[in-house]
């Protein structure tokens, strides 16, 4: 940080969020403006490097404006906090704050708006999330374990692959990547340096999903993870990792099946989830 605004820009950021009490940020694609500025390293284009880069993998939209409309500082704020960006997500409105530049902007209003509310709470959290993808046909299968394996280093939520027939009849593979909006810029580079794909496409998509925690649990087999999901405060399903249950059981000499729905048994009984059937 070079500069007393930009501290002041971001204690004062982080402290209106802080008041506000709110629990997740999300903001409007960035509108970055255009044109160029004069500063102490000469005449740069807008948005500045130091802008663009932050910027990388976040979605932004070009105005028609000529000014700068985000700076580094900026930038650093949103790209940090931001949980999603694109719509606004539904909720009922609490409160609607305005903030106002110095810069006079030709038939544009130099306004910042915020909006305050609460998220629909009827089932889980939703969010925005990219689906990120690329079809792939000459690539020779042992290539894919490790790749899917970046990809989730990378910062993929998820990531799978769905057999199709491409032009000229050829079997092919469609990879999908589920990442935050942010990722985006690292999924597709790990695509291009670990596949023979020369192109990925990708989509904003919403999902809902259920708030979970991971936990562990004294079992009849010992100390076992637990992948927790509740619905409103309830808790809805518990899973055990089944990396431990396949250790345990080999560890045991117990066939893998029993060890998990034991484990399961137990977790639903300590955790109060209600009985979900026979999950095998």
């Amino acid at each position: 940080v070079g500069a007393v605004d930009a501290i002041v820009d971001v204690t004062g950021g982080v402290a209106a969020l802080d008041l506000i009490g709110g629990e997740s940020v999300h903001v409007s694609a960035l509108p970055v403006g255009g044109g160029f500025v004069d500063g102490p390293h000469g005449r740069i284009p807008v948005p500045g490097p130091g802008t663009a880069e932050l910027l990388r993998g976040f979605p932004v939209v070009d105005t028609g404006v000529r000014a700068e409309l985000v700076t580094p500082t900026g930038a650093a704020i949103l790209t940090t906090l931001a949980a999603s960006a694109g719509r606004m997500p539904a909720m009922t409105v609490t409160a609607v704050g305005y903030g106002a530049g110095t810069m006079d902007l030709p038939g544009t209003p130099n306004v910042l708006r915020c909006f305050v509310g609460e998220t629909q709470d009827d089932a889980a959290g939703e969010e925005a999330v990219l689906q990120v993808e690329a079809t792939i046909d000459d690539m020779s299968p042992q290539l894919y374990e490790p790749l899917l394996e970046r990809l989730l280093e990378a910062g993929a939520l998820d990531v799978f692959l769905q057999p199709v027939i491409m032009k000229r009849s050829r079997p092919g593979i469609v990879l999908t990547a589920l990442c935050a909006p942010d990722r985006r810029g690292a999924v597709a580079r790990v695509l291009f340096e670990e596949s023979t794909t020369i192109g990925v496409r990708w989509a904003e998509r919403r999902r809902t999903r259920l708030d979970r925690e991971m936990v562990t649990l004294a079992t009849a087999y010992g100390a076992i993870p637990f992948k927790v999901s509740r619905l409103g405060g309830r808790v809805v399903t518990v899973t055990p990792e089944f990396a431990d249950v396949a250790r345990i059981a080999r560890e045991k000499s117990l066939a893998v099946r029993e060890v998990l729905d034991q484990a399961r048994a137990e977790g639903r009984r300590l955790l109060g989830a209600p009985w979900s059937g026979d999950t095998r």
